[in-house]
């Protein structure tokens, strides 16, 4: 089942249409990768899904039901631009917020020492909220929108200001809280977070989607029959090998990228590769998130 659908929506502004007639469906228990260049509609479609803003046509459902003010409730969203009280003490805000979303004052003062202990800012509980470094400050604001613990986590560009290790330690939180029963759409501009965490995406550029699906399913259908074969002796085109590029290997064995002229499975231009040089390694080409996302724009420009 899906928690979010959005069909057909579309979302004007005077003579700029910012969302135009586009339909996603985010399966439960997923982590969904919203995808598209600065001023695509991503940002459009995660505000009409929150309710800051209304769709000019088109419905959202939450679980089947259309989106409705109770919903609220069901969303964690971390917007990209941060928004903590800077004089307000650390406890003192989660504790505001989390009251924001219905949580008891017991309850949410156990949920805030867990997750105050589980990100290592016990100590900062009773500092304000300018005396953060940035890194500190992005933990806060991802502890109070997982507080009230939410089916659906919207983040935005999530790791924005993380150093590395601490980018790693939010990841691993993403992936336990949909291991729990979380959905998470995921919107960023960095592509190596989008292959490390997303199991679908969908790709929206000026306005429009122009791709979505399982993340695996996509890269598969890009597939453009090239191979990195790293081999001894010398290699020459032939009525199915077609030479795309030639080097020398880190370990300084010559290193080819090749295509199957014909579409010829990998079995046969193995064998035929066999016949001629001696093979070290053989792996097909599968083209990144990346190259798809940077082809598919460019080529809507």
């Amino acid at each position: 089942m899906n928690i979010l659908e959005a069909n057909n929506v579309t979302k004007r502004y005077a003579e700029h249409t910012a969302l135009n007639d586009v339909s996603i469906s985010i399966p439960k228990q997923s982590i969904f990768g919203l995808l598209g260049p600065n001023g695509a509609g991503k940002t459009t479609l995660i505000r009409i899904v929150n309710q800051i803003i209304m769709a000019d046509e088109g419905e959202v459902l939450i679980n089947g039901e259309k989106l409705d003010p109770k919903h609220i409730g069901v969303i964690g969203y971390l917007p990209e631009e941060r928004g903590l009280y800077k004089k307000m003490k650390v406890g003192e805000q989660l504790m505001y917020l989390a009251q924001l979303k219905g949580l008891s004052n017991s309850e949410a003062r156990k949920r805030i020492k867990f997750w105050l202990e589980k990100l290592g800012l016990s100590d900062w509980a009773g500092k304000k909220v300018e005396d953060l470094s940035k890194g500190m400050a992005q933990k806060i604001q991802f502890i109070a929108t997982v507080l009230h613990e939410p089916e659906l986590l919207i983040l935005d560009e999530p790791f924005s200001g993380f150093d590395p290790v601490n980018a790693n330690l939010i990841k691993d939180e993403i992936f336990e809280l949909r291991e729990k029963g979380a959905t998470v759409i995921f919107s960023t501009h960095r592509m190596e977070s989008v292959e490390q965490l997303c199991d679908h995406i969908a790709l929206i550029n000026k306005s429009q989607k122009i791709l979505d699906g399982k993340k695996n399913d996509i890269r598969n259908s890009y597939k453009l029959n090239q191979y990195e074969v790293i081999f001894k002796g010398s290699l020459a085109e032939s009525p199915s090998i077609k030479i795309l590029n030639n080097s020398i290997s880190e370990l300084g064995l010559n290193k080819a990228t090749i295509e199957a002229k014909n579409g010829e499975s990998p079995n046969i231009l193995l064998q035929e590769l066999i016949g001629k040089i001696e093979v070290h390694s053989f792996i097909e080409i599968i083209p990144s998130i990346n190259d798809i996302f940077i082809s598919l724009v460019k080529g809507g420009q």
